[in-house]
């Protein structure tokens, strides 16, 4: 069957999040204010009321449906890889790749670390957990000699990887001299593979 069309208070809503959303992300939480959204939105100040109390509660809509792991994961699923090692490598040039195309999805995430302290992850983890754990999964069955680490911080880890290379690309990478960039991603892949230390014979 055809799905319904949203209605209006639906609509409205959806328009309050989309300006809220490209607003925060742009210019922060703090310096966003709610007569803001109601101009990006096409509202009246008094018509955001009608759907949200205050702009904290804008916020946590935003974190609860559209935080970026939600298309992360969806990506991550689709990499190919026959052995932990190939699929990690090709997960971790797909989603740098994408994270370079989507800065909006690094914005959302540090305005809720900077300036919320994370308060709002705890309900956001009971919504992902169930989403994360079958690629944690998926990963400790592919070919190769694994460590027994608790899938928890196994995923931890894998998604650490990722945003600790796109960070430290944005803070220091571009002033670093091109031989030391070269094939910067792929050591981070190593390291988190492998360690940092030389194996024992």
């Amino acid at each position: 069957m055809p799905e319904e069309a949203p209605t209006k208070r639906e609509r409205t809503r959806q328009a309050i999040l989309d300006a809220a959303y490209n607003l925060i992300v742009r210019q922060g939480y703090a310096a966003t204010s709610m007569r803001q959204v109601a101009e990006g939105a096409g509202l009246a100040l008094g018509g955001i009321y009608n759907h949200f109390a205050s702009k904290e509660e804008v916020f946590r809509a935003i974190i609860e449906d559209r935080h970026p792991f939600y298309q992360i994961v969806p990506i991550l699923n689709s990499v190919e890889g026959e052995t932990v090692e190939e699929f990690v490598r090709n997960a971790a040039h797909t989603m740098v790749a994408e994270l370079g195309h989507h800065p909006d999805f690094l914005n959302l995430m540090l305005t809720e670390i900077v300036e919320f302290k994370g308060e709002h992850v705890p309900l956001l983890f009971e919504r992902m957990f169930p989403m994360i754990m079958p690629l944690a999964q998926r990963i400790t069955s592919l070919d190769g000699d694994m460590r027994q680490i608790p899938p928890p911080v196994l995923m931890r880890a894998f998604l650490g990887m990722f945003f600790s290379f796109y960070i430290t690309e944005i803070l220091i990478g571009r002033a670093m001299p091109k031989d030391m960039q070269f094939n910067a991603l792929d050591y981070f892949v190593d390291i988190f593979l492998h360690g940092i230390l030389v194996g024992r014979n």
